[in-house]
């Protein structure tokens, strides 16, 4: 029963009814229609609907049209002896064989088909662009999401700086080369931990070329902490890498993505404890 079921659901039948199987096909669809009632009735179901809906959207062509062509065949098959018995039994062959309904019903499911199509090509295109925003309202969540982390997380470290005593604060000042600049480090030697205070941080903004880069000086030698921008929008602060010692602290202009050994005479603030 299940088999039969599968059948009748493959679309077979409605292919028959279409005229598009092969003999072998259509051979079988018989068999399996004189054979099982189920299949029957199903095949005259099919044929049933489809012959209602071309009758729905059958269009009648102009009776002058009609005329035109019916003349056009028989003159082109007829001679001068037998036009006239000939239009008469043309004319009748045409009645007794018009198979109005039939013809009309390939044509008409054929246009139904079609139509199907396009309707489904249709939907799956809206269906589809509901997707594409649907997807684009999930990766704007996550990276909202992501965004909310790495602010709580950096809010954490803000709170750890300002109540962890271990911190030490340190004012750089303005060199020569910049002697109204100045930036705040907060440094703890026992968690190796470095950040600058980008809020009260008093330096030019540095072009898309260039970035500011801190160092500290452990005997003597500059030790990279690390990039940073000054923009319009800086807030907030900046944790850098970590050092567990060091004599001072300084900052430099350097290409953008910072050097391997400071500019001395692009520095910008230095200070030490």
């Amino acid at each position: 029963m299940e088999d039969l079921k599968k059948y009748i659901e493959s679309g077979i039948l409605e292919l028959y009814v279409l005229g598009d199987v092969t003999p072998e096909e259509k051979f079988q669809v018989e068999a399996m229609a004189a054979k099982h009632p189920a299949v029957k009735a199903e095949l005259d179901e099919i044929e049933r609907s489809m012959e209602l809906y071309a009758e729905k959207n059958a269009v009648e062509p102009p009776e002058h049209l009609r005329s035109k062509v019916l003349n056009s065949i028989v003159t082109n098959l007829a001679d001068d002896s037998t036009f006239a018995a000939r239009t008469w039994e043309h004319e009748h062959k045409v009645v007794a064989m018009h198979p109005k309904k039939a013809s009309n019903f390939y044509k008409y499911a054929f246009a139904a088909c079609v139509a199907l199509l396009l309707a489904s090509t249709v939907a799956l295109v809206s269906l589809y662009n509901k997707l594409q925003d649907s997807n684009s309202q999930i990766a704007s969540l996550q990276l909202d999401k992501q965004h909310f982390a790495n602010t709580v997380s950096l809010k954490d470290g803000e709170l750890e700086v300002l109540q962890d005593a271990s911190f030490k604060f340190l004012k750089l000042q303005g060199t020569t080369k910049a002697p109204e600049s100045q930036i705040t480090v907060a440094w703890s030697p026992a968690k190796k931990k470095v950040w600058i205070d980008m809020r009260s941080m008093k330096m030019p903004a540095n072009d898309k070329d260039h970035q500011y880069q801190l160092w500290a000086l452990v005997s003597g030698k500059p030790v990279d902490l690390g990039v940073f921008d000054k923009t319009a929008d800086t807030s907030d602060m900046k944790e850098m890498k970590s050092i567990a010692s060091a004599d001072a602290f300084a900052v430099t202009l350097e290409p953008h993505g910072g050097s391997a050994s400071p500019s001395m005479d692009h520095m910008m603030v230095i200070g030490k404890f």
